[in-house]
């Protein structure tokens, strides 16, 4: 089974960006590319195979036809793991938080969201919102949100580009503008927003807040947004393990030359191209070319792969042991 592109559905919110276009080539007849759904099997927003023998099938039907195709546990009509996307924050995110897989399954018939921000690019004084400076109670935390002096108690913290950000279920967060960024996460659309700068939707009503449930799943004790990136330089290529947790593996590579990887029975492989001139992936003779915004998916058991040329990209998986 050969791997293929995929062709990435696209959001138009009202904080969205066009650097998604100029820069990664997305096309879309929308004004504002505010996400592009690089990985993705959710209803919400679902992921097209480009070219090859399944082309134009959506990817959540390949692998329901294929379960082994994302690894040898997976099996049809299970919940696709994971979700990745590029996120291109003109104007300020809401600030929101996320539900965990116990809370999302009994009120949301979706599952949590554990998530992790790799920032690929981010304007001078860009900063984010990651939890509060002191430790709130529930009561404080919901006169915040009344009397409107949130903001004054979240934590911000400035960003440039290669930061890592892991976002566990509970944690209060918002993405500030001109932060572009790499997010993978839980296949979820869950989100409760808290705070959004009385912005008016589409409608020309303010959008909707999730207050009640907000509070009931955000932890108001303070939380450390640091997080250590393991790096090693092998061979001209440079290799940083930049989460692993019990839903995803990330790893970022940066290669000018050629780099072997493999997809063995246990996991796919998804390499989304954030950067260098161009390349190509490379397997069983099979070739993909490779340019800023590519999304590939590598079926489970493809065995060795290469990624040859000027390229800086991210590979997701599952259910692997870390490279490093």
């Amino acid at each position: 089974m050969r791997p293929f592109y995929l062709k990435a559905p696209i959001k138009d919110y009202i904080w969205g960006g066009t650097r998604l276009r100029e820069l990664f080539g997305k096309e879309s007849e929308l004004e504002r590319l505010a996400e592009s759904w690089e990985l993705s099997c959710h209803p919400d927003g679902e992921c097209i195979i480009d070219g090859g023998e399944y082309d134009g099938m959506k990817l959540s039907s390949f692998v329901k036809e294929h379960p082994e195709a994302v690894s040898t546990d997976f099996k049809s009509g299970d919940s696709f793991p994971v979700l990745v996307k590029l996120i291109d924050a003109r104007n300020d995110l809401s600030v929101q938080v996320h539900p965990d897989d116990e809370y999302a399954g009994k009120y949301e018939n979706d599952n949590g969201k554990t998530e992790m921000w790799y920032i690929i690019d981010a304007e001078q004084g860009a900063e984010l919102v990651y939890g509060f400076r002191e430790k709130l109670t529930k009561d404080e935390f919901r006169r915040a949100i009344e009397d409107n002096t949130l903001m004054d108690k979240v934590n911000r913290v400035p960003v440039k580009q290669g930061d890592v950000f892991f976002i566990e279920p509970g944690t209060l967060h918002a993405i500030g503008k001109g932060i572009l960024i790499a997010e993978i996460q839980q296949s979820s659309n869950v989100t409760y927003r808290v705070y959004d700068y009385g912005r008016l939707g589409a409608d020309g009503k303010t959008r909707p807040l999730h207050i009640e449930k907000a509070i009931e799943v955000t932890n108001t004790e303070p939380s450390d947004p640091s997080r250590p990136v393991y790096g090693m330089e092998l061979d001209g290529v440079v290799t940083q393990l930049l989460a692993d947790c019990e839903y995803f593996n990330v790893n970022r590579h940066r290669l000018i030359k050629e780099l072997e990887l493999c997809a063995d029975s246990s996991s796919f492989a998804h390499v989304l191209m954030i950067g260098g001139s161009g390349g190509e992936l490379v397997a069983d003779n099979y070739r993909l070319e490779l340019k800023m915004g590519t999304s590939v998916f590598v079926p489970a058991g493809t065995g060795a792969y290469a990624i040859k040329g000027n390229c800086d990209i991210i590979v997701t998986t599952i259910n692997k042991e870390d490279i490093i």
